[in-house]
């Protein structure tokens, strides 16, 4: 696999990398990124490649990123997917500068376009559900600037699955612009997400783009059981182990999870990093992980997970020490008993 072997996203027609770049490391705004000039060797690292797929936010390090990217395309812009994202607030105790509704929708892009240098945004992220939002303002807004021609593919993040269906059914039927994207937090750390949200992406024809495919660092190795804490912080941390503390996976549990990592990269003479992505792009649901670097270094051994197959035995270690406790319906419709009542003992084949 290679960064210039594209795959569809999702229902779409369009065609990206089944890596993409992520950039919420560019820029030093938050106290942990890369400066300018590693982020854009970082960049054109991924380019030169072959890579298209490039992953932002109008408020990644306070803007700096999409200001970023916004020098580095250049003459290269036709040939690249840009996604980013609205909903994060842009302006601390102003109410209106964060959520889902058309203000923030309306002025996060045009804020987007600026710092981009850019006349148009090919895939737009809800990035978060506000709870506040009704989703025919949230469809009708999105539709409103596809048919403008400033965005031009729709994604949403980090929403429960029962919303994201209700408004994909809803742009089914009202003729609006469908949701093509579903960008959500996967990996061996995080799994909870393979009981709803992942069924739904392939059954609602939503290509699965992970986020923090490596756990925030956890997975690399980067971090020991002397390391484990829990932390509650609301505001970003100036510190790179803070900010993965604050989003729970500095626990017992993923050390335990890293460390099998490790064992297999090390049975493989490969690295944690490319262990982590290979497992990842395993599924077929998965279109294309999110790759966050802070170095050209630490890049060049994310790419190199395309290269690495894991063989059925490593999976089913990873699968098994990573595996998710399984919730209701399905803990209790897949008991023997459950089963033997639905079908009646008959063996009848099922829908993958």
């Amino acid at each position: 696999m290679t960064l210039d072997n594209y795959r569809l996203l999702g229902r779409s027609g369009l065609r990206v990398s089944p890596m993409s770049l992520g950039t919420m490391t560019f820029g030093s705004d938050w106290g942990w990124g890369a400066d300018i000039a590693e982020a854009r060797r970082i960049f054109d690292l991924y380019v030169d490649r072959g890579g298209n797929f490039i992953d932002t936010s109008v408020n990644y390090t306070d803007g700096a990123a999409e200001r970023f990217l916004g020098e580095f395309i250049g003459e290269k812009r036709e040939r690249l997917v840009i996604a980013t994202k609205f909903t994060m607030a842009r302006e601390r105790g102003n109410p209106n500068s964060g959520g889902n509704h058309r203000l923030n929708m309306m002025r996060s892009v045009e804020q987007s376009l600026r710092q981009l240098g850019t006349d148009r945004i090919e895939l737009f992220y809800l990035h978060g559900w506000d709870f506040t939002t009704q989703p025919e303002e949230v469809m009708r807004g999105l539709d409103d600037l596809v048919r403008s021609g400033k965005i031009l593919y729709l994604g949403i993040c980090n929403t429960p699955a029962w919303r994201i269906s209700q408004m994909q059914t809803l742009a089914d039927l009202r003729g609006w612009s469908p949701f093509v994207a579903l960008q959500i937090e996967y990996s061996l750390v995080e799994r909870t997400v393979e009981h709803e949200l992942m069924p739904m992406a392939a059954a609602l024809g939503l290509g699965v783009l992970p986020w923090s495919p490596l756990g925030g660092g956890v997975l690399a190795g980067k971090y020991a059981r002397s390391d484990v804490q829990e932390s509650r912080e609301a505001a970003v941390s100036p510190t790179r182990k803070g900010v993965i503390a604050s989003s729970g996976h500095l626990t017992e549990r993923s050390i335990e999870i890293a460390d099998e990592v490790r064992a297999v990269a090390e049975e493989m003479g490969s690295t944690a990093s490319r262990v982590s992505l290979a497992w990842t792009l395993a599924n077929r649901t998965v279109v294309s992980p999110v790759m966050g670097a802070r170095t050209v270094a630490q890049a060049e051994d994310n790419l190199g997970a395309l290269d690495l197959v894991l063989s059925p035995e490593h999976l089913d270690r990873l699968n098994r020490v990573s595996a998710p406790d399984p919730i209701f319906p399905a803990r209790f419709v897949e008991r023997p008993l459950v089963q033997q009542l639905i079908f009646g003992g008959a063996s009848v084949a099922r829908r993958t």
